[in-house]
């Protein structure tokens, strides 16, 4: 599944990050495969969608948010 599809209070860890513009930019703010990330409450139109990585919060707009390929994590599950 990708980020776009991840809904408000998922927990989810990041597979893979798509294209290298993004991918750098994303990795220089810590998004990098194996990050736990948490998806947050979204704009009211639902773009930009926001999401919690490590201390932070970062907003992404959806079409990046559909390049970032993620896994829920289920709760009691060893994360």
């Amino acid at each position: 599944m990708t980020l776009k599809d991840g809904k408000t209070g998922m927990s989810l860890r990041v597979d893979k990050v798509g294209d290298s513009e993004l991918k750098q930019r994303l990795m220089t703010m810590g998004l990098i495969p194996g990050t736990r990330i948490k998806v947050l409450p979204s704009a009211p139109m639902g773009d930009p969608m926001a999401i919690g990585l490590r201390s932070y919060n970062l907003a992404l707009r959806r079409a990046d948010a559909e390049k970032i390929e993620v896994t829920e994590i289920k709760e009691g599950a060893g994360a």
